[in-house]
């Protein structure tokens, strides 16, 4: 699948890192061990982690957790100066999430060829029927955020 990749910046790997904070939590907590950081002019303004589980509630994914206090702290659903980085490739809801709230950019650690709607299964993000497209950076700490995952699932095996 074809994206159009934006260039690493010298924070990013600084700001996954936040965001494998957040997967680490989610994994203390039972919960799939994914995380998010949204990022406005280099500060940080956001956090999220999978609460599935705990919140009994199939959308409170990482970055969905993150967008709606994102948006809560800025005072806008826009959020057209924000990063997102997140330690999965997000699925095909959260890619419209991040499309609707005007997403400046995208941040992702590992791939998911599953369940990624932004560059593995299809890329959401970056379709140029939509309204909003969004730079996507992968790869990003790749290595650890995927290693947990499997350590996760392993686990559960």
């Amino acid at each position: 699948m074809h994206t159009d990749a934006a260039p690493v910046s010298a924070n990013d790997a600084a700001f996954m890192a936040r965001a494998l904070d957040q997967a680490l939590a989610a994994y203390a907590e039972e919960e799939v061990p994914i995380g998010a950081v949204i990022v406005v002019d280099g500060r940080v303004i956001a956090e999220g982690r999978n609460r599935t589980r705990t919140w009994h509630d199939p959308t409170a994914h990482a970055e969905v957790v993150a967008l709606r206090r994102a948006a809560a702290r800025v005072g806008d659903w826009r959020l057209t100066e924000a990063t997102l980085y997140v330690t999965l490739e997000p699925c095909a809801m959260c890619a419209g999430a991040m499309v609707l709230g005007r997403i400046r950019r995208l941040v992702y650690a590992a791939a998911d060829p599953k369940a990624g709607m932004c560059g593995s299964l299809g890329n959401l993000v970056q379709d140029a029927r939509l309204n909003h497209r969004i730079p996507v950076t992968t790869g990003v700490l790749e290595q650890p955020a995927g290693e947990m995952l499997r350590r996760f699932f392993r686990a559960r095996r």
